[in-house]
């Protein structure tokens, strides 16, 4: 993302672009604080403590019913089997199918309660994230991808919702399963219970250094996934621009080096997590064979019974498995941690643009607004504006003119408390605008940018995106004010023709006329309009700028303008030029000056060039057309688009009544620059723009003609 030094004017939702985030791809070799995390995300289970406690209680059941299996196993050999006695055999049978029955009941009920228990809190979790990243100022979201925070979102939640869900009954049973099997096989035999523990600080040990690697990788892990979420957000988000700049391929390798990133630290995380069960297995089978040599040493010493021994060896591999499910889930839970503390670490993200605690609602304004020496950097010691004063008069007018980058955008930044300044003040109505609750400063607000969003939705709903509690006649009045209704009436659905995902379907400058219905629905205090009729064609912005001059009418508006031409009714003019106002006045002042915007004016036209400009306006199919007064026949005319710049004078002509010999006007009356009179030659030639008496008018007829031609 460019920064508002690089590329103002053109950011959509008025961000200044602050720097871009560091997601770098550095790789974090160990959690910042999993203890923090772990009692931060156990702090969320609390509402729920008594569902846990019914967990817990099936748990101790579960395991307590399926540590009974292997102790009737040996009372069956030592008892029933030996002697003889079927019916004995018969009785513990049924006895043990009925504790497995049970256990696999008790097991069923933890389990749903627990994922019941565990969605319940990922749900709050989710909410309060994506609750939390709505209250962030711009400048968060301008040092973090999208893709990141989806990532977050989902991927890390996804984390959280494993190990909540299936993890946490499966430790609970793994620890009482490796106490209850401690305590019995002391009970039953301590030699062989001493015996068995031998293994026991090898698999301790491997578990804590597996541990101690995986963290590291999974931690990096969900990093980079987090980049790559974000590059593919951001490379199909712009799908059509790759196409069409052919970078396909550009596209590809930053996309493959990234998921060489991942790659990378997905097998450096999950080569460590899969060595830990088959190191398990194999102490877990020498565990026996300890159990095994020595108990049947025992046997043929007298010390021990054959059914003692079955019971070991069935008590061993129980006591195992839970040291391999234990090391198993040390895996999911450093996920969980890793994904925890990044979900957290939004969560514990301050807004920089804060309510102050006397902060006041502003449910009416006037639109008086001051700005008194005000200064303001998105990166500190690069300052963006300097010393910037101005005061609009409610109702008034003001454009914003100058080049890219000049701090036209930020000027409107700071005025809507997108960014907070560092020096100086702005007031509305008297009051400084950090006094004020920004939610009620911004519902005063109007804004329509250039570059338009619409959401996945009907025509209906992103118009009525202005103002929620909008009646649909009033959505269809303010479409029918910005020229939309036309459109919107012929779509399959009209109104409730459903708008694909950023409004894809429509064209831009269809999207454009419903982002200005949007504002007239807000009905806002002050208009906000950011070159809003750059994406519609010359015939349409005549009417949209009619249906403007309505908007605008008793309102402060403020106009960041590119086509000098829109804004010469302006009651005031401010030129930017790095950071500081140059020049201020109206548009005829300015002209009059010949200082920067005279400069900036005629640039546009190109009439600092001569009429050499007017070299591209050549036309390659002959069209007779008979001689007009003050024009030269036999031009010919391109089939092709008509041409923008003639497009845009032919509308200061219109503009102004300029049509006929008796209305004709004298290029400084029409606001064109005097070296107008020396492009006249070679436009006099398309029979669009003819003389009387030195003074200029346009034929409508030969208008009409060109329009028809070219279908403008």
């Amino acid at each position: 993302m460019m920064s508002d030094r690089g590329r103002e004017g053109r950011s959509a939702g008025f961000r200044g672009r602050g720097p871009p985030g560091h997601m770098g791809g550095r790789r974090i070799e160990k959690a910042k604080d999993p203890r923090g995390a772990l009692r931060r995300l156990l702090s969320y289970l609390k509402p729920f403590r008594l569902q846990l406690g019914v967990v817990v209680f099936l748990v101790v059941t579960s395991t307590l019913l399926s540590l009974l299996g292997p102790y009737f196993i040996g009372v069956v050999i030592d008892q029933f089997i030996s002697s003889g006695d079927l019916q004995g055999l018969l009785r513990i049978s049924l006895l043990m199918l009925g504790t497995y029955l049970a256990q696999a009941v008790t097991s069923m009920a933890s389990g749903w309660i627990m994922v019941t228990v565990a969605q319940r809190v990922l749900k709050n979790l989710r909410k309060e994230l994506f609750e939390h990243i709505q209250t962030l100022s711009l400048s968060f979201f301008d040092r973090r991808p999208a893709g990141d925070l989806m990532s977050r979102l989902t991927n890390d939640v996804n984390a959280v919702n494993q190990a909540l869900t299936q993890n946490v009954t499966r430790l609970i049973t793994s620890l009482l399963t490796s106490v209850g099997v401690l305590l019995i096989m002391f009970r039953l035999n301590s030699w062989l219970a001493l015996g068995s523990l031998l293994v026991f600080p090898i698999m301790v040990g491997i578990t804590a250094l597996v541990a101690k690697r995986t963290r590291s990788g999974f931690r990096s892990l969900q990093m980079n996934m987090g980049r790559l979420n974000a590059t593919m957000e951001e490379t199909l988000s712009g799908e059509r621009a790759v196409i069409a700049f052919d970078q396909q391929k550009s596209a590809l390798e930053s996309f493959d080096q990234i998921n060489h990133a991942v790659r990378d630290t997905g097998i450096h995380a999950m080569t460590y997590a899969l060595l830990i069960m088959p190191l398990m297995g194999i102490l877990s089978n020498l565990n026996i064979a300890v159990v095994a040599g020595l108990g049947g040493w025992l046997v043929l010493q007298g010390l021990a019974s054959v059914g003692t021994i079955a019971s070991f060896i069935s008590y061993s591999r129980q006591f195992a498995q839970p040291l391999r499910q234990i090391a198993e889930l040390y895996n999911s839970i450093q996920s969980a941690l890793a994904g925890s503390e990044r979900i957290f670490e939004i969560i514990d993200e301050r807004p920089e643009v804060q309510d102050t605690p006397d902060a006041v609602p502003l449910d009416y304004i006037k639109g008086q607004v001051i700005f008194d020496h005000v200064d303001f950097n998105y990166v500190p010691e690069v300052p963006v504006l300097k010393d910037v004063s101005f005061v609009t008069e409610p109702g008034q007018i003001i454009a914003l003119v100058g080049p890219t980058g000049a701090g036209k955008t930020t000027i409107i930044n700071v005025l809507t408390r997108f960014y907070d300044i560092q020096g100086g003040i702005i007031t509305l109505d008297g009051h400084d605008v950090s006094q004020i609750q920004k939610d009620t400063l911004r519902r005063q607000l109007g804004i329509v940018l250039q570059d338009v969003f619409l959401f996945s939705g009907t025509v209906m709903d992103n118009i009525r995106y202005g103002r929620l509690d909008a009646t649909d006649e009033e959505c269809m009045e303010a479409a029918k004010l910005a020229n939309a209704d036309h459109f919107i009436t012929r779509l399959s659905q009209g109104y409730q023709t459903v708008i694909s995902e950023r409004g894809s379907n429509l064209s831009q400058g269809q999207r454009q006329l419903l982002s200005i219905a949007r504002a007239i629905v807000a009905n806002p205090g002050i208009l906000i309009l950011d070159e809003a009729t750059s994406s519609i064609d010359t015939r349409t912005e005549v009417q949209i700028q009619e249906a403007l001059v309505k908007l605008m009418e008793g309102r402060t508006s403020f106009v960041i303008a590119h086509r000098l031409s829109t804004i010469r009714n302006a009651d005031q003019v401010l030129v930017i030029n790095h950071g500081e106002i140059i020049e201020r006045g109206t548009h005829e002042e300015l002209l009059t000056a010949k200082g920067f915007y005279y400069r900036l004016y005629m640039s546009q036209f190109k009439g600092t060039n001569g009429d050499e400009d007017f070299e591209r306006i050549t036309f390659d199919v002959p069209v007779p057309m008979r001689q007009q007064q003050g024009g030269v026949a036999g031009l010919t005319v391109a089939r092709g688009a008509f041409p923008e710049r003639m497009k845009a004078i032919a509308d200061i002509f219109l503009n102004n009544g300029a049509v006929s010999p008796e209305t004709a006007k004298t290029p400084e009356e029409l606001g064109l620059p005097p070296q107008f009179r020396m492009m006249q030659g070679r436009m006099a030639q398309t029979g669009l723009f003819l003389e009387h008496d030195g003074r200029y008018y346009l034929s409508e007829e030969r208008l009409k003609q060109m329009q028809k031609r070219f279908g403008s």
